[in-house]
């Protein structure tokens, strides 16, 4: 494994069982204990664990975002994969709102190429996006929250009041068939909020770990989206649920 691998089975395999040993962790990698030290010295920086005697444990309460830099670390082919499929879906000369998060940041990524103008809800996708000659970038302005680069206060709730778009991309924390889409950070949500009332329709796109959950601060109902772009199984109870209350539902094609 490299550097990015290890980082990610680490902090996978925290999730799971919470706490591991440096020694476990070395035989489960192939590196020695030497690296699984650095390695747990970087991801403790970052606020994915917290190192204790002979090892780790995680720091992620089920309660709180896990931080950006281990988010962007996570189901990477995957958000791929949904992110070419969201973009598929978009028409040449669009306007489109793009959500914050690592997921609305491989949409950005996949819009390379396209004739779209997009408004994004963080510096993380402008960044992106700026790269592309043909997107036409409109920033909503605001407070910049630190390290998710994300929008936020009356600025960017504002110009979304100001403007119309064909779509907006939705990417939030969770999402249930009877609460609807959500997010932990409520000062997001009244941007995220903002950016449905002014969009003609509502993509949500959501890695299958993502159905099901529920976050403090509600965006908006299911009846207010109009489809979600999902890896997870299209034979699922949750995805039919989904169904049931009339939103349409698109899977990825299947990774090469």
């Amino acid at each position: 494994m490299n550097a990015m691998e290890r980082h990610k089975f680490v902090v996978g395999l925290l999730v799971q069982q919470n706490r591991a040993t440096v020694a476990e962790l070395a035989q489960a990698t192939g590196a020695s204990e030497m690296t699984i030290r650095r390695d747990l010295e970087v991801l403790e920086s970052r606020g994915a664990l917290r190192r204790v005697r002979g090892g780790a444990v995680s720091s992620l309460p089920g309660g709180v975002e896990p931080p950006y830099a281990i988010r962007a670390m996570s189901a990477s082919r995957t958000k791929e994969r949904l992110a070419r499929t969201v973009v598929e879906l978009l028409t040449e000369g669009e306007t489109v709102a793009l959500d914050t998060g690592t997921t609305a940041v491989a949409v950005a990524r996949a819009m390379a190429g396209r004739q779209l103008t997009v408004t994004p809800l963080s510096l993380h996708a402008a960044f992106v996006l700026s790269g592309h000659p043909g997107i036409q970038l409109v920033l909503p302005g605001g407070q910049v929250r630190a390290e998710e680069l994300s929008f936020h206060g009356n600025t960017p709730v504002q110009t979304f009041k100001d403007l119309c778009f064909d779509t907006f991309v939705l990417s939030c924390c969770g999402v249930d068939p009877v609460r609807g889409a959500t997010a932990y950070d409520l000062d997001d949500v009244q941007v995220k909020r903002a950016a449905v009332a002014a969009a003609q329709r509502v993509i949500l796109v959501a890695t299958a770990d993502k159905l099901g959950r529920a976050a403090l601060g509600r965006i908006c109902t299911m009846e207010e989206i109009a489809l979600v772009v999902t890896d997870a199984p299209a034979d699922s109870p949750l995805v039919k649920e989904v169904r049931d209350r009339g939103v349409e539902v698109v899977h990825p094609p299947a990774d090469d």
